[in-house]
């Protein structure tokens, strides 16, 4: 049987806070979610070895780095991890090539990649930048090149902690590209910090829910964002729905894009979809209404048929809010309504209902 890429079980108190985490993993890129103190953090720097945990152990990809029960305790520099923080950490008084080829110092002469360079360049996009110094880059060329020299440390494992949490928006739209290139192209295994719930959304292939120093949940992406039990609880997502999509033809004269789903065709935005294209689509459970019956005389363009898999319980201020998920040809559809919807509907399990989604709340990268 295949290891997991990640098998994690420590024990571990930091003054008052007690982190007490497991976690198994078989994704490309793992995502640690929660709200901010919740022990994200602290578990990466176990994982690097910055922290010593009181007890239990940390495999990847089936290789030991911590066992505290058999006396294993790999020092952080013989864990051949790559480290990314918020800030890039570039050396400025170096060029772009220097910072990077930094990496490659603590790589044995023995196993070292002569083509490694010229990959990392063409991936993140950074070969123009090599003269320069980190004083004349923009942030995100700066987090780009920070990557770039984790990577020429030929890693077993990238932690990520808040890459992008320094950013604006336009930088962080610049660098998200090339973290999906990194994700899918490279075979490293990529451990991912953040609250911002886009990106993981974007990115993440597996989410753990960290909550008060345990894990609350973790799964695929899609099955995480979609569980409406998680809905209410503290530091979890939004409840939404992840959609694999590919673009199957375009309105030219609205300036739409028609994509085929799982769960069927949605028309949405075209933005700068080009045809073919693949990508994920997110619905948030909120901009999702029901309907008994096909809908006539509306402005929203997609109606997905489906029935009601399960009904949460009431939460909210007085019990106002219910969270549904629905099943679409097979995939799950998060729906948030209002408890008085939920009983004017009648909705019950196994109930069938039309999901009406408007164009402009599809979110896509």
């Amino acid at each position: 049987m295949r290891a997991p890429v990640l098998d994690i079980a420590v024990r571990h108190r930091l003054g008052a806070f007690r982190l007490d985490a497991d976690l198994r993993s078989q994704g490309r890129l793992t995502a640690l979610f929660g709200a901010s103190g919740s022990g994200k953090t602290s578990l990466v720097n176990i994982i690097g070895g910055l922290i010593r945990p009181e007890s239990g152990h940390v495999r990847v990809e089936g290789e030991t780095l911590v066992d505290t029960d058999k006396g294993i305790m790999l020092p952080p520099h013989r864990r051949r991890l790559g480290y990314v923080f918020q800030e890039a950490r570039l050396f400025p008084h170096l060029t772009v090539r220097q910072n990077l080829l930094f990496g490659h110092w603590f790589v044995p002469r023995t196993v070292r990649r002569p083509a490694e360079l010229e990959m990392v360049l063409d991936l993140l996009g950074i070969g123009h930048l090599l003269a320069r110094r980190p004083g004349a880059l923009s942030g995100g060329e700066k987090q780009r090149v920070a990557i770039g020299r984790a990577l020429l440390a030929q890693p077993r494992l990238l932690l990520m902690d808040e890459p992008l949490a320094a950013l604006d928006d336009a930088r962080k739209a610049e660098i998200l590209p090339h973290l999906e290139r990194l994700r899918d192209e490279t075979g490293i295994p990529i451990v991912y910090v953040s609250h911002s719930l886009a990106e993981v959304a974007r990115l993440a292939t597996t989410v753990a829910i960290v909550e008060s120093g345990r894990i609350a949940a973790c799964g695929p992406t899609a099955d995480i964002l979609s569980r409406i039990d998680l809905a209410s609880r503290p530091g979890a997502p939004e409840a939404s729905s992840m959609l694999a999509a590919d673009v199957i033809g375009f309105d030219e004269a609205f300036g739409l894009a028609r994509l085929s789903t799982p769960a069927g065709e949605l028309t949405i935005a075209r933005g700068s979809l080009q045809p073919r294209q693949r990508l994920r689509v997110r619905i948030m459970a909120s901009d999702v209404m029901l309907s008994l019956a096909p809908p006539a005389g509306t402005s929203a363009l997609n109606v997905l048929p489906g029935t009601v898999a399960e009904i949460g319980a009431r939460t909210g201020e007085g019990g106002s809010t219910v969270h549904l998920r629905l099943d679409c040809s097979g995939e799950p559809l998060a729906v948030r309504l209002t408890a008085r919807s939920v009983a004017n509907l009648a909705l019950a399990a196994g109930k069938p209902v039309y999901a009406i989604i408007k164009s402009v709340s599809v979110e896509t990268p």
